[in-house]
């Protein structure tokens, strides 16, 4: 059966990590799915964001108790499904006089550590800030609670990586270019942008989790007006050296009542973020404004005692969160809820509206009950005790020994990033490698050809911002000759055609 005759159950449009997690939960149901990605997996907002998996405290200012709890029950079970690339995180609060009540906040964190059962973090406290440290010295009290720190790009990928493992067809760099509505459901037609080719099939069901296009794609494929109206806020984030020691993060409350993250990063550097902004520019060219910057810096330098500047900035992330629109309210006040509707069509089309990383296995999982009635013989729910590829260890002391234990000759911070990305997958990529000249060519900062061949053939590499962005954090640390050499081994290596 050629291409253009082929048959599927369900389309997925859109490789941010709705995508691939509702393209992961319906393959491993039964499913015959195709995803498509115009660009690289998680290349949007998926790969640009916090960094987070948390449960909102900040949510609970909007009592919007139901999301959060739903959210501190999703961080529980990822961290189980994602130890290698999930890890928990300790986050103090310090408090000056603008900050908000002190009893209040305690109320706040009573709730958050009950809101849903807590296994693997631990709860919250008071605790005094010491006047040597890093801080304002007018801060004297802060409070502590607990989420988790995630890699977002390889969340994205090891989804996707899932998903294929169930059998899903994952197409990268192609675009959903046309559907039209048939007996049978839907008859599309894809453009793969590599090699300048247009694929047709056919698909009883279509999932629009195109994210901040979502209102735009839902429109031009059904030709009618979306569910939703979205609401496009830009979160942008800056990188600067580290700014203070421990792996704790530090939330700082600005005087305008937002907050902002300032979190261990890469080991070497701190991220600090978010910003809320209200966007309205071309989603493929999203960068950090100039006001971003100074609110950032601002609200930094009115907590720490040793200033940064704009010079000290190295590197600088900005996404497009697709918000439900809620007129009248401010961009920091608008819900992170999702929302999963069926768009006006003669045949099935479900669009993802909102959401964010945290949530995105419940969502997959609702998506696929909403279809249920559609696919009557698919599978059950099953992703709620599934481990991602790579997860499937007990614990990072262990896998590091074991790691260490086969691969003596491996140096031990590359066991240490490579157990933080790959987890056990860490033993496939390896396999019998006897030595590091078994690792072939040395790209820079211990990025070798043995990885980037894994990370080309399995994990849908195509350029060297693929692999220095998301499949790894490498991107910083090379030079510009390095990543030179690095696209020219993937380009001479791994051709479109």
């Amino acid at each position: 059966m050629n291409q253009s005759q082929s048959r599927h159950d369900l389309l997925v449009i859109g490789g941010g990590i709705n995508g691939v997690g509702i393209a992961a939960d319906a393959a491993g149901r039964g499913l015959d799915v195709v995803l498509c990605e115009k660009s690289d997996l998680g290349s949007a907002t998926s790969s640009n964001s916090s960094k987070l998996i948390h449960g909102g405290l900040r949510y609970l200012e909007n009592y919007e108790f139901a999301m959060v709890r739903k959210s501190l029950v999703e961080r529980e079970l990822l961290i189980q499904a994602a130890p290698h690339i999930i890890r928990p995180m300790a986050f103090h609060i310090p408090q000056l006089p603008h900050s908000r009540n002190s009893l209040m906040l305690r109320a706040g964190l009573f709730l958050y550590d009950n809101l849903a059962r807590r296994k693997r973090f631990g709860g919250s406290r008071g605790i005094n800030i010491d006047k040597d440290g890093p801080l304002n010295p007018a801060i004297q009290h802060a409070f502590e609670y607990w989420d988790a720190q995630v890699d977002d790009a390889r969340l994205v990928v090891l989804n996707a990586v899932q998903a294929r493992q169930h059998g899903a067809r994952v197409l990268t760099r192609t675009e959903c270019t046309a559907v039209e509505p048939t007996e049978q459901g839907w008859h599309v037609t894809l453009h793969d942008k590599r090699r300048n080719k247009d694929i047709e099939l056919n698909c009883t069901a279509i999932v629009n989790a195109t994210g901040p296009w979502v209102a735009s794609v839902a429109k031009r494929l059904s030709k009618q007006a979306p569910a939703h109206e979205i609401r496009m806020v830009k979160g942008s984030h800056i990188v600067v050296p580290r700014i203070h020691s421990g792996e704790q993060a530090i939330l700082l409350q600005h005087h305008d009542g937002r907050i902002v993250f300032v979190m261990p990063y890469l080991q070497k550097f701190s991220l600090i973020g978010t910003t809320d902004q209200e966007f309205n520019g071309d989603l493929d060219q999203v960068e950090i404004s100039e006001q971003e910057i100074d609110y950032l810096i601002e609200i930094v330098n009115l907590y720490f005692k040793k200033p940064i500047v704009r010079s000290d900035i190295v590197h600088s992330l900005s996404g497009v969160r697709p918000l439900i629109e809620e007129a009248g309210k401010d961009a920091s006040k608008v819900s992170r809820d999702y929302g999963l509707e069926m768009e006006a069509t003669s045949q099935p089309m479900l669009s993802v509206y909102g959401g964010k990383l945290t949530t995105y296995r419940k969502l997959a999982e609702q998506a696929m009950n909403r279809l249920q009635p559609i696919f009557p013989e698919m599978g059950s729910a099953w992703t709620s005790g599934a481990k991602l590829p790579g997860g499937d260890f007990d614990s990072q002391e262990n896998l590091y020994h074991q790691l260490q234990a086969r691969y003596a000759w491996l140096a031990p911070d590359i066991i240490s990033r490579w157990q933080n990305s790959y987890g056990t997958i860490s033993f496939e990529i390896l396999g019998d490698a006897a030595g590091v000249e078994d690792l072939g060519i040395k790209f820079g900062q211990n990025l070798y050809q043995k990885e980037v061949d894994y990370l080309c053939n399995n994990e849908w590499a195509n350029t060297a911002d693929d692999i220095l962005w998301r499949r790894s954090k490498l991107g910083m640390d090379f030079s510009s000759s390095e990543r030179d050499a690095l696209a020219n081994y993937i380009q001479q290596s791994y051709p479109s055609s």
